[in-house]
């Protein structure tokens, strides 16, 4: 694989992962949806699986080309790459959208996760009495998680992992949102917002030259709780992969289901049409957290009324559908070429 892909192959690698580490950082949204609707979910969880104890091997021994092309490192260097240029640039821009556009960018997440149960399900004929269970179990789960009331926050360093583990897996589980997991345990703006704009700040600091941050106790506990959320997420991130990989082959069909589930339950999560809830204080005053911003404690679902707003966001439910079967087109060319 790696021989065979040419440099617009690796470009649009690296805008895949773009794509997942902006849909990591939307609650409701999962990673894993992009991967496998762009085509390359398989491939990306084989990778992680090669992640084992003969690459560790092969890394103690300093052979490090052998390690490289073991765990298919070009591939995952250049999806990574994506991730991280996008958690730094382009999931700032999707909070400053959801902040201002809340519905319209609702909306063209709903279009994708429709357009994505379309793509996953499509070619999927082997509908069976446990496959329907498996379906019916995932959708009742995503339900379920969705309407879950919010946690409060927890710098606890062994929560911290914990939640690095379970954000992580919407980029193997299509369906799960971790960044709304991590939203339910209370860790969406310590983990995702707070302690990533202190990395942010920490680099700006160190390029200008600037070491005053070795001081500032809370600077330092952030990026504590970053690197501990990190660890988290790389032991997940490998865990669930091997998980999955088994899991796949041996109940394709079941899990498949069981994915088609989750991604239907998420639907109740990116409902354009809602009023945001915020917490309250005790004397009716809204809670803010250590940003000084507004903690979302759910959401209240309706149906819209039939106004030029409405419209737009039916426009915009399309567009995503539009967006996730270009995709879909694409990896069918692709595929095509590579056979």
């Amino acid at each position: 694989m790696e021989n065979t892909r040419t440099f617009k192959d690796k470009l649009f690698l690296i805008l895949k992962g773009l794509g997942m580490g902006a849909a990591n950082k939307v609650p409701g949204v999962s990673g894993g949806v992009v991967a496998f609707v762009a085509g390359f979910y398989e491939e990306f969880i084989y990778s992680l699986q090669k992640v084992n104890g003969t690459a560790l091997k092969l890394l103690i021994k300093g052979r490090f080309k052998s390690f490289y092309t073991y765990i298919n490192g070009r591939f995952l260097s250049l999806l990574f790459l994506g991730m991280i240029v996008s958690f730094f640039s382009i999931s700032k821009l999707l909070d400053y959208l959801i902040t201002h556009y809340q519905l319209y960018v609702w909306s063209v997440f709903f279009g994708m996760i429709i357009g994505s149960i379309y793509y996953i399900s499509k070619d999927f004929k082997d509908w069976k009495t446990t496959t329907i269970i498996a379906l019916l179990i995932g959708t009742t789960l995503g339900l379920g998680i969705s309407f879950l009331d919010p946690a409060t926050e927890n710098d606890n360093l062994i929560f911290v992992f914990f939640c690095g583990i379970i954000s992580v897996s919407g980029m193997t589980l299509p369906g799960f949102s971790g960044s709304f997991i991590l939203i339910l345990l209370g860790n969406y703006v310590l983990l995702l917002v707070d302690s990533v704009n202190a990395l942010f700040d920490t680099f700006s600091e160190i390029l200008i030259g600037d070491f005053s941050f070795t001081a500032n106790l809370e600077r330092l506990r952030m990026l504590k709780v970053l690197t501990v959320f990190t660890i988290g997420s790389v032991v997940g991130l490998v865990t669930f992969s091997h998980a999955l990989n088994y899991i796949l082959k041996h109940y394709k069909s079941v899990t498949i289901a069981s994915i088609i589930g989750f991604i239907v339950g998420s639907l109740g999560v990116v409902w354009p049409f809602k009023h945001t809830l915020y917490k309250l204080n005790d004397n009716g005053s809204l809670l803010l957290d250590s940003r000084g911003q507004k903690i979302i404690e759910n959401y209240e679902r309706f149906l819209p009324p039939l106004n030029t707003q409405t419209y737009l966001a039916i426009f915009y439910i399309l567009l995503g559908i539009a967006i996730v079967l270009a995709l879909e087109l694409y990896g069918q060319k692709t595929r095509q070429q590579q056979a």
